[in-house]
C-alpha cells in the first residue's frame, strides 16, 4: 500500500488530502501527488474553509463490493463518495472518495479521452458529491456539470460533456 498525505497552506487555509491505494498503479495513471493537487486546486477555487479529504484507489473487486453494499448495484463503478459532513476545530472533514483506476482507464479509452483528464474529472465529480452537489434532478445536474466543466477548463482539460 502506498500512502501520501499532502497539506497546502494558502491565504490561511489548510487543505489536507490523504491518498492511499490497495491496487497496483496502472501505466499512465496520475500519481498520488497529482491526485492531491487536483483536489486541493478545486477546494481553493471554491473558497472552501480548511478541509480534509481522503482518497482510496482500489481495484474492480473492491469498488464492486462497495457499490453493492452502499448502492445496491452489483458492478464495478468509476468513483464513489462517502460524505462525512462534519467540522472539528474549524476544519471541515469532507469524507472519502474511492476511485477505481481500471474502470476510469476503460472509460477514457471508450470515450476517446486522455486517462489523466478522465481521472481528474472523476475525482472532481467525487469531491463535488462530498460538498453536497448531486445530479439526481435536472437543475442540480446542470449546475454540477457546469461546475465540473469550469474546474476542468481551469486545469486546461477537456469538457467531458461534449
Amino acid at each position: 500500500m502506498v500512502s501520501l498525505k499532502t497539506t497546502t497552506i494558502g491565504d490561511s487555509l489548510v487543505h489536507e488530502v490523504e491518498v492511499s491505494r490497495s491496487t497496483e498503479r496502472l501505466s499512465g495513471e496520475p500519481d498520488e501527488a497529482q491526485v492531491a493537487f487536483w483536489l486541493e486546486f478545486v477546494l481553493d477555487r471554491l473558497d472552501r474553509q480548511s478541509s480534509e479529504v481522503s482518497v482510496r484507489i482500489v481495484g474492480e473487486e473492491e469498488i464492486a463490493s462497495l457499490n453493492a453494499q452502499y448502492r445496491g448495484l452489483e458492478k464495478a463503478t468509476n468513483v464513489l463518495s462517502f460524505p462525512a459532513g462534519i467540522s472539528v476545530e474549524e476544519v471541515e472533514l469532507l469524507g472519502d472518495i474511492v476511485i477505481c483506476s481500471k474502470v476510469v482507464k476503460l472509460e477514457s479509452d471508450l470515450y476517446g479521452r486522455g486517462f489523466a483528464d478522465r481521472y481528474a474529472h472523476m475525482l472532481i465529480h467525487g469531491l463535488l458529491h462530498l460538498l453536497g452537489y448531486d445530479h439526481m434532478e435536472e437543475g442540480a445536474r446542470t449546475r454540477m456539470e457546469q461546475l465540473e466543466t469550469d474546474l476542468l477548463s481551469r486545469l486546461n482539460m477537456w469538457n467531458p460533456y461534449e
